[in-house]
């Protein structure tokens, strides 16, 4: 369920607020997408749950449900750490830095849809790329 948050905004020039409604990255926005990537599949993982395509995990949700890890390539990592920090941060296996945790109540849904887009296209066989490409162009022109 989306929750949409009211944000009060003084505009320059005007003498009384403007209500803005934010709508906070949930869970089910985040399970929405993913399912609608090609062949993808949600099943545990330990005591979280796992986004999977053909098996491999591309994504996975502690259970507490407010953060999302993300296993997306380092250059990938290091490009939106520079551009969100508020509610990003790496990921660490042991030493080793493996993806994105994100902070889902902060986050920005079009750059977490982006990065679970990015993290399937490592994870999927070459021969879903040109499905998951025919779905993008008919959801654009849609």
């Amino acid at each position: 369920m989306e929750i949409p948050v009211p944000l009060i905004v003084f505009a320059r020039g005007l003498h009384f607020p403007q209500v803005i409604q934010l709508t906070l990255m949930t869970l089910t926005q985040v399970r929405r997408f993913a399912m609608s990537l090609p062949e993808v599949t949600e099943e545990p993982h330990f005591n979280y749950s796992s986004f999977r395509v053909r098996g491999k995990i591309f994504a996975t949700v502690p259970p507490e449900g407010e953060h999302l890890h993300v296993f997306v390539s380092e250059e990938e990592r290091e490009i939106a750490l520079a551009l969100e920090p508020a509610f990003l941060e790496k990921l660490y296996w042991g030493v080793r830095a493996v993806g994105l945790r994100v902070t889902l109540a902060k986050a920005k849904p079009r750059l977490v849809n982006k990065l679970l887009a990015q993290a399937w296209s490592r994870k999927a066989p070459k021969s879903l790329h040109a499905t998951a490409v025919e779905i993008s162009g008919r959801a654009k022109r849609a």
